[in-house]
This record gives C-alpha cells, sequence and structure tokens, in this order.
C-alpha cells in the first residue's frame, strides 16, 4: 500500500512553525520576565537581576539536559508515522512520559541540597547568593512539571501537532506574566510584595498550570492513555540511547553556558547583571529560530521514516532559507530597541553601560543561531543524537573554552565571553552543514523518487 506524499508546503511549514515559536518561547518567557520585574525591584533590583540570572542558567541546564527526552518521543513518534507503523507504538509514549518523571525526580534529589555549593562555583556571593538560594529553593518544584509538559509537547510535536503545545503555552506565559507583578511588587491590602520570591512562585505556578493542562490536552486531543503497562516497549531502548546521547550533549552545551555565566559573575555584580539581560534576550531569539527548526524537526523525521529523501533536502532548504529571514528580522528589531531593551531590566545605569557595551555581540550572534539550531533540529529528527553529541563536545572544546580563556587572558570582559559564544555558535552550525551534504545528498541523488 503507498504512502501519501509528505506535505511540505509553504502553508504546512507556517502551520506547524508558528505555534512551535510560540510555544517554543514559553520557558524563556518565564525566565525573562521574572528578569524584567525583579530587575526593577526599588531596592537590591541590580541583586535580584543577577540572582535570577545565576539560578536561571543553571535551572536551563538541568532542563535542557532532561528536556532531550522530548525531542527523543518527538524523533520516533515521527519517524513510526513515516513509516506508517504508529500503530506498533501501543503503549511507548505513556512509558515514555514515565521515564522522564522519574528522572527529574533523581536529578531534582541530586542538585537540591548542594545548591549553595553549585552556586558558590558560580562566583555568587553575598547578598546575590542569599537571593539565589530563596529563588531556587522555591522554582525548583516547577522542575518536574515542566519536564512533564515537554514530554507532552514531545508526542504531540510527533503526531506534527504543534497547536496545542502553543495554547498552552500561551496561557502559561500570560498568567506567569500577571502573577509576577502582583506577586512581586504586591497588591495592597490582597497580596504582600514577595521581591523574588515572589518571581520565583509565579513561575512554579505558571509551570503547574501547563502541565495540567497539558495533562488534560493529552487525554482528550490524542488517543494516548498514561496507564504504565508491561511489557518495556522496544523503542524505550532506542529513547534511552538516544536520550543519553543527548545528555551528553547538552552537558557540553552547558558547560559552555555555565562557564560564561561564573567568567561574568566574577568580573562585578554588574557584569553578572548585564550577562543575564543579554542571554535571556539570546534565548528568546532562540526559540524563534527554533520554531521553523520544530517543524524541520517534525517533518525531517517523518520524511526519513518514508524515505522520502528529495523532499527532505527541500524541506531542509526552505526552513534554512526561513530561518535566515527570521533571523533578519530579529537582528533589525534588536538594533532599532537597542536602547530600550536594556531599560525594560533595569534601571542601574552602571548596568546599563556594561550591556549597552556589548549587546551589539549578542546582534551578531543571530546568523550563526540560524543556521545551527535549524540545523541541530533537523538532525534531531533524523536520529542523529551520536554526531550531535560529537559536534557539542568539539564546539565546546575547541570553539569555545580556549577563545574565552584566551580572552581571559587578554582581559576582555563581556565582549571575550561573547566572542567565545559566537565562535561556538559558528563551530555547530559549519560542522551540521558538512554533515548533511556528506550523508544525505548521496542518498538524495541514489533516490530512485
Amino acid at each position: 500500500m503507498s504512502r501519501t506524499p509528505t506535505n511540505i508546503s509553504f502553508g504546512r511549514i507556517q502551520q506547524l512553525a508558528i505555534p512551535a515559536i510560540i510555544a517554543g518561547i514559553a520557558e524563556p518567557v518565564l525566565s525573562s520576565t521574572d528578569a524584567a520585574v525583579v530587575g526593577n525591584i526599588s531596592s537590591y533590583g541590580t541583586e535580584s537581576l543577577a540572582a535570577v540570572g545565576v539560578v536561571g542558567s543553571f535551572l536551563s541546564m538541568l532542563i535542557w539536559i532532561l528536556a532531550q527526552t522530548r525531542t527523543a518521543i518527538s524523533t520516533i513518534v515521527s519517524q513510526n508515522l513515516g513509516a506508517g507503523k504508529l500503530e506498533d507504538l501501543k503503549d511507548f509514549p505513556a512509558q515514555a512520559i514515565y521515564f522522564n518523571i522519574l528522572l527529574s525526580l533523581v536529578v531534582l534529589g541530586a542538585t537540591y541540597f548542594f545548591v549553595e555549593e553549585i552556586f558558590r562555583l558560580l562566583n555568587a556571593e553575598g547578598l546575590i547568593l542569599q537571593f539565589s538560594i530563596d529563588y531556587y529553593n522555591i522554582r525548583v518544584w516547577g522542575f518536574p512539571l515542566t519536564l512533564f509538559t515537554f514530554a507532552v509537547f514531545g508526542i504531540f510535536r510527533g503526531l506534527q501537532n504543534t497547536f496545542w503545545p502553543m495554547i498552552i503555552a500561551i496561557i502559561g506565559a500570560s498568567i506567569n506574566i500577571g502573577l509576577d507583578f502582583a506577586m512581586v511588587y504586591g497588591i495592597e491590602g490582597f497580596i504582600p510584595a514577595m521581591h523574588i520570591k515572589g518571581a520565583a512562585w509565579a513561575s512554579f505556578i505558571s509551570q503547574a498550570i501547563m502541565a495540567i493542562l497539558a495533562f488534560i490536552m493529552l487525554l482528550v486531543k490524542t488517543p494516548i492513555h498514561l496507564k504504565f503497562r508491561f511489557p518495556i516497549h522496544p523503542e524505550i531502548k532506542r529513547l534511552v540511547s538516544m536520550s543519553l546521547n543527548l545528555f551528553v550533549r547538552t552537558i557540553a552545551l552547558n558547560i559552555a553556558l555555565m562557564l560564561a555565566v561564573r567568567e561574568a559573575t566574577g568580573l562585578g555584580k554588574e557584569y553578572i547583571a548585564a550577562h543575564a539581560i543579554a542571554i535571556n534576550i539570546w534565548l528568546f531569539t532562540a526559540f524563534f529560530i527554533d520554531g521553523y527548526g520544530a517543524a524541520g524537526n517534525i517533518l525531517g523525521g517523518k520524511l526519513l521514516g518514508g524515505k522520502e529523501y528529495r523532499s527532505l533536502l527541500k524541506l531542509t532548504k526552505k526552513v534554512t532559507l526561513y530561518n535566515l529571514g527570521v533571523t533578519a528580522i530579529l537582528m533589525l528589531v534588536l538594533w532599532f530597541f537597542y536602547k530600550p531593551i536594556g531599560l525594560l531590566f533595569n534601571k542601574d545605569l552602571a548596568v546599563l553601560n556594561v550591556f549597552y557595551g556589548m549587546f551589539f555581540m549578542v546582534i551578531i550572534c543571530q546568523p550563526f543561531n540560524a543556521l545551527a539550531f535549524t540545523f541541530d533540529a533537523i538532525f534531531k529528527g533524523l536520529g542523529e543524537m551520536a554526531y550531535l553529541r560529537n559536534v557539542l563536545i568539539g564546539a565546546t572544546l575547541i570553539g569555545f573554552l580556549p577563545v574565552l580563556y584566551f580572552a581571559k587572558f587578554m582581559e576582555w570582559g563581556l565582549w571575550g565571553i561573547w566572542l567565545a559564544i559566537i565562535c561556538w555558535i559558528a563551530y555547530r552550525g559549519i560542522a551540521l552543514v558538512v554533515k548533511f551534504k556528506n550523508k544525505y545528498l548521496p542518498l538524495v541523488k541514489n533516490s530512485s523518487s
């Protein structure tokens, strides 16, 4: 029985990409909103912003490491869908979700009792250290909830549906923004001003609501059940293998980001505050780019499963061009709002002077982001987790670390840190383009379709 060719038209890509963009920015919106709101607290705003930067980087590291199971789930579901074997998955989604939750609880337990030591390693001290601990001890409990939500999003993506994750993300982000203002600054006569702890509670409540909505949508909008039944599905072995490769990859990724935070913190509170603003904006723009990457991921896995190699090449070209267009728009917006963006996060002139002196490097980074994140997402859909692991290790050891410590030796400050980040991203993009050309172009040429 012949399969219907996968639709990779402009309309279909937009149908997947636009909701994925909106859903993808939920987590950075939570962190960015926290940063912007606490950074404008009348007393200790700079220290609070620095603390959110330290904790946000650490939590992002944990989330990115473990949320890779979302990608593995999506890849397995989409490839089976493309091969016409979706019915064979049966109990796999439920087993994958429980695997994700169990993993998150293990990691949470392994880190919760050592947060002070972890933040000290990141050069946090004094008020910044105390605020970091206060913020983390509340927000960390949203960690398993976020990973459950991401696992459900992975199932929806594998089923070629990014609409419901978008709805859940919009609701969660909207609630978080409202609660941030209410709980950080307080509402006279109703809610006392809780400052940085209020930001943490706002994020936790938002994550809980998103998890509940994800659970409901999974049961209502898909044929998936959440009953854990034996035997263990054969695809769980592939899920574990993919996830392990992605864990190692993401550890390498986060070593780079955490070292950047550590070096920025060591420069002084104004520098880590400025870096916190810059990295939040970088993450925010990255998720815009990741939306079209998600379309490539979702459709690419299905195309590979169906051995539609010519369509895979066309898809790759299309999403790359779309992302370069998105990048051009982002660069113009960031340049046009260069000054207002800084003022949105903080009013401290010392912080703003540092930020304005280096923000252009975040803008320069954008085209490299487009290339790296587009091919990164497509390769995940193709199941190339081992190669993605090797690329990140190489980018960190060869592209990032030498530049970071040479720049430190030269006393280039935040310029040096962001130069290392640019080299790191560029290495990833070039390596992935070369791999795609060498492995997948020959499949296209040999294809009879």
